[in-house]
């Protein structure tokens, strides 16, 4: 099993009980840091997050943990944000009105659409298990945090109502399909990954992603 010091970021809107058990799980020493004040350096850098965008920014400013997060990416060393802490990194989200986010990556975050590409109503939020797909058909997955996954074959589990929407391709790494529409799966640039899925919820499958998150 892989040894690796995770510094997860608990900013109240996280079930940060499942998260810390299957990085445990994956060999991962865990350290759980409240405020920006008591993180200091990390090896790697984990923000999960459930919940309303609004909610969940306004938390991770008034702790410290936006300028905490950006000097982090800086050193280079791996970060990883999950569901709200994927959508976090980018410009803005759309949900319950419109909100800034940290900028780090050019994007909005916008709502699931509530029909399908028939024209048919479909469930808003997105909950449940769907497959992985290549948002690039000429990117490889190898070398990134998706790297072993088969196309169209890893299932993960998804909980949300909004997605974000890259403005950069290059920065896009994996979508799902809900209802014939692309949502935006899993992002990388550099050190920096993130994934609207679960990976603590998503069985073998998220758990390999985790490995892969405490390798690179």
């Amino acid at each position: 099993m892989t040894t690796a010091d995770i510094t997860l970021v608990d900013y109240g809107m996280a079930n940060m009980l499942n998260v810390a058990r299957a990085f445990r799980h994956c060999g991962a020493e865990i350290r759980v840091v409240e405020s920006a004040a008591e993180a200091g350096p990390a090896d790697r850098l984990v923000v999960p997050g459930v919940g309303a965008f609004e909610k969940s920014i306004r938390a991770v400013r008034e702790k410290g943990f936006d300028d905490l997060i950006r000097r982090h990416i800086e050193t280079g060393r791996p970060f990883l944000g999950v569901c709200v802490g994927m959508q976090m990194l980018f410009d803005a989200s759309e949900e319950f009105g419109e909100h800034e986010g940290l900028g780090i990556l050019p994007g909005r975050v916008e709502k699931v659409p509530a029909v399908d590409t028939a024209g048919e109503p479909q469930l808003v939020p997105h909950i449940g298990w769907s497959a992985l797909v290549p948002a690039d058909a000429q990117r490889s997955w190898e070398g990134t945090l998706l790297a072993g996954q088969q196309p169209a074959e890893a299932s993960v589990y998804f909980v949300h109502s909004f997605a974000a929407r890259p403005a950069d391709e290059r920065d896009m790494l994996a979508d799902c399909l809900y209802g014939g529409h692309r949502i935006c799966a899993a992002v990388q640039r550099d050190n920096i990954c993130a994934t609207q899925f679960h990976p603590e919820r998503s069985g073998e499958i998220g758990l390999s992603v985790i490995r892969r998150f405490l390798s690179l």
